[in-house]
């Protein structure tokens, strides 16, 4: 079943392209307006700098006599030097242009800076369209006043065209190179976005086949890269995954064996007991003796299992209180005596020489060291051993159950308290048990340990904090009675 995504492609294509590239756009588009409006004002700035220059030596029109105002201006117009790179024009006090360097002289309506300069009475700027619909600068400078009146006004103009040719050039070439700078983003932006989406398909795609239960499926894992750690995790997912079907189903195959292994039992014992009645009493008892028993060993299955639930849910209550750990580990190791001997296997019982006290909950770890002995005694074969110690060190009891079974595989050592995973699958068992064991441990405070080594055996040790009770505490800061007689009469005696 093909599975396709292109609603995410989509997605992931418009956002980049309205968060970044369109802004990007922007961005580029604002910088080069902005760049060639700077440009356009240092072009016109340096045209105007350079006309300046070119007519600032005014003095002679200015302090000539009206009279003679008309010869000097001929003259200066004359011998003026810049005449191939701006006009120059004349104009006397009745603003008539009466001299011009390129002999076209001018209406009034095509001089708007002339009225402004002689209203104002300073220099007076203008940029516009001559009469031939060029674009040129002009300015008028009053000539200054010595007394007598203005003897006229200087008025240069200038074509714009070679200012305008080369800021369209220079400005041509920056949107050229920010639309290249946009075509690599845009390039570039398309190949990122296509390195994630296609891989971000394929996760897509793995995702849901593993969702449907194809465990196996794994995704290429791309270069180095986020998208790689990504891949990485989902096909350990994947493993994690099957391996956790594997071992459900294995759990769900060795629980229906162990519920059908005594349900068989109790049915064929029952249905023997129950034609034996009245006829062999012997027959009746070994029946019920067997129904008895596998209904206690499907009891404390279905407890175990009730145990694990409550274990996922977090929903196991630990009753806590001070007890005698040695007592308790004593009357686990008494269950298992009888079932040793018919075994054939030695079960040696080392209790601490002294009491021990923990604070925890009895029962929890009566069934803690219960689990730990029947697979001890479970993995041992016939003629082998089962050592169990107890003992305290540095304020905490270690109990140990070794046994010369089968042992565990090194593989698999670090995963036996797993919860479903079971080693040696031709033995007996859940494979919960020791989930539960270590569970309750550490409810308590403590550590369970296993070592192993396949074909010697394996030794499980289970460690949990000491404590002193409350009543002997009470012993020693008060003493016994009779001891405090004892010393009242001896002071007694020494008064005497």
């Amino acid at each position: 079943m093909e599975l396709e995504i292109k609603v995410t492609r989509k997605s992931i294509s418009s956002h980049w392209f309205l968060n970044v590239f369109l802004v990007m756009a922007a961005a580029v588009i604002i910088l080069e307006t902005v760049l060639c409006l700077s440009l356009q004002t240092r072009y016109y700035n340096s045209v105007h700098s350079a006309a300046r220059e070119y007519t600032k030596d005014l003095s002679l029109l200015a302090t000539c006599d009206y009279e003679n105002f008309s010869d000097t201006a001929k003259e200066y117009v004359e011998q003026f030097e810049h005449k191939d790179k701006l006009e120059l024009q004349i104009i006397d006090r009745s603003g008539t242009v009466i001299f011009a360097s390129n002999g076209f002289e001018p209406t009034a309506e095509e001089m708007p800076d002339y009225k402004s300069a002689m209203q104002n009475g300073g220099p007076v700027k203008w940029i516009g369209k001559n009469a031939a619909g060029e674009k040129v600068m002009a300015e008028t400078t009053v000539l200054t006043d010595f007394g007598n009146g203005s003897n006229g006004a200087v008025r240069w103009v200038v074509s714009l065209r070679p200012a305008d040719s080369k800021l369209l050039l220079t400005c041509l070439i920056c949107v050229l190179i920010g639309l290249a700078f946009l075509f690599l983003c845009w390039v570039s932006g398309v190949y990122f976005i296509r390195s994630i989406v296609r891989p971000v398909e394929e996760v897509s795609k793995m995702a849901r086949k593993i969702a449907m239960g194809d465990f196996d499926t794994r995704i290429a894992v791309p270069k180095e890269s986020e998208i790689a750690q990504l891949c990485d995790s989902i096909n350990f997912m994947a493993s994690e995954l099957k391996s956790a079907e594997q071992m459900k189903n294995d759990f769900i195959s060795s629980v229906s064996h162990e519920l059908r292994t005594p349900l068989t039992a109790i049915r064929g014992w029952g249905e023997t007991a129950k034609m034996s009645v009245g006829t062999d009493d012997e027959i009746v008892k070994k029946g019920l003796d067997v129904v008895l028993a596998e209904s206690e060993r499907l009891s404390g299955l279905v407890e175990e299992l009730l145990d694990f639930s409550r274990i996922q849910s977090g929903r196991l209550k630990i009753e806590t209180g001070s007890l005698d750990i040695g007592k308790t580990l004593s009357d686990a190791v008494d269950m298992y005596y009888e079932l040793a001997k018919q075994q054939e296997i030695d079960l040696s019982f080392f209790p601490v020489p002294n009491t021990l006290f923990v604070e925890g909950d009895r029962d929890r770890l009566k069934q803690v060291y219960i689990n730990i002995i029947d697979n001890a005694i479970k993995y041992t074969e016939k003629g082998g051993n089962v050592i169990i110690s107890q003992y305290e060190e540095e304020g905490v009891v270690i109990t140990k159950v070794t046994d010369t079974g089968v042992g565990i595989p090194a593989q698999d050592i670090d995963r036996v308290k797993e919860k479903f995973f079971k080693s040696n699958k031709k033995v007996r068992g859940s494979g919960i048990g020791l989930a539960v064991a270590d569970e309750i441990v550490k409810q308590h405070n403590g550590l369970l340990f296993i070592e192993s080594k396949e074909g010697e055996g394996t030794t499980v040790t289970v460690a949990l904090p000491s404590i002193v009770p409350e009543e002997e505490i009470v012993e020693e800061i008060i003493p016994p009675a009779s001891e405090v007689e004892v010393t009242a009469d001896t002071e007694e005696t020494k008064d005497e």
